[in-house]
């Protein structure tokens, strides 16, 4: 994923809810990960019936989060698809005035975390197979911090700039290269 590639900024609720669906998030994911993938492919990826990944693509696009890929099919009766977008993101604080919104991104947030916990947690069972150079670069940490509201803004930045600067020399192309994932929060603790 380059730094110039096209980001969704989220605003309305209905694609918040629709996006929270973790057979959606996940469709989605594999999407941006290996590229245009037939339904079929999918099918077999997220282990779902065709008919369900049909109508789970169909409600990512109807959202503007994938979009038909029809010059990648053998034939008539295939249909394939990519993301529309290399990333989605959505502000917290934008939506703090509006319940709708609020609750919307707060059900996104709660399915995102979710998520990221199944991925971890398939990392951890797939662990002891992975060759020691695999695992010797794996992170998993926290840090309290005591930070100002424009600190915490500087932190979010600097993590978002370290970030976007991996995401340039990611290449999966590269014949050693993996797919990594890259999870970081930066949020006040409840007092």
């Amino acid at each position: 994923m380059a730094e110039n590639q096209p980001v969704l900024h989220l605003t309305d609720p209905r694609a918040m809810r629709a996006l929270a669906h973790p057979t959606r998030l996940r469709l989605l994911a594999e999407l941006r990960t290996r590229g245009p993938q037939s339904v079929g492919m999918l099918s077999d990826i997220v282990d779902e019936a065709v008919g369900s990944v049909s109508y789970h693509l169909g409600k990512l696009a109807e959202h503007g989060f994938v979009q038909e890929a029809p010059e990648c099919a053998r034939s008539r009766r295939e249909r394939w698809w990519r993301a529309a977008h290399a990333r989605t993101a959505w502000e917290p604080f934008e939506v703090l005035d509006d319940p709708e919104r609020k609750a919307a991104s707060d059900l996104l947030r709660r399915a995102v975390l979710q998520r990221y916990t199944e991925n971890l947690q398939a990392y951890l069972a797939a662990e002891a197979t992975y060759e020691p150079q695999w695992v010797r670069g794996t992170a998993s940490s926290d840090t309290t911090l005591h930070l100002t509201s424009d600190e915490l803004v500087e932190l979010r930045e600097d993590l978002e700039a370290l970030a976007a600067r991996w995401a340039a020399r990611s290449d999966p192309e590269r014949a050693d290269a993996r797919p990594v994932t890259l999870i970081h929060h930066a949020f006040r603790r409840p007092d």
